[in-house]
């Protein structure tokens, strides 16, 4: 069966199918959230550190860091009740739709799009398509990430 929102638990390959579902919780990105993340990479772009600046480049407030919101979707995936049996990420295909401002809500739908074993049979590669909406189910951004997981 295809298309269903996978219950709480962890799924290996076997129990996956392309069109499965999970949705995460929400989390607001604050302020605070974005001067830590400026702290920790360096990234001090005007727009993410003054309201004034992200204003005279056309935003209402100041914008997250893009890979702030990555980040924070990669959290709330790995903290649903339904687990993918990860071994590792294998990367990330990530575009930015929309800010997402200081105060905005995000969550994520994550969609299987693809499934295959690995040659040894004990693994499988699942790609992941996530859409990441704000708290006016707007799109923020959108992407995929390959996921090692187990059989």
């Amino acid at each position: 069966m295809t298309g269903r929102v996978l219950p709480p638990g962890r799924h290996g390959l076997a129990d996956l199918a392309v069109g499965d579902t999970i949705r995460t919780a929400s989390r607001r990105i604050t302020a605070q959230m974005i001067d830590a993340f400026a702290e920790l990479s360096g990234d001090r772009f005007e727009i993410h550190m003054d309201a004034g600046a992200a204003r005279r480049h056309g935003f209402p407030d100041r914008v997250a860091h893009g890979l702030l919101v990555l980040s924070v979707v990669d959290g709330l995936k790995n903290r649903t009740p339904a687990q993918f049996a990860a071994i590792a990420s294998l990367g990330w295909d990530w575009q930015f739709k929309a800010p997402v401002l200081a105060g905005d809500e995000i969550r994520a739908t994550i969609t299987v799009t693809h499934l295959r074993p690995t040659s040894d049979g004990a693994r499988g590669i699942a790609t992941l398509g996530f859409t990441v909406t704000n708290q006016a189910g707007a799109t923020v951004q959108t992407g995929t990430n390959r996921l090692m997981i187990y059989a």
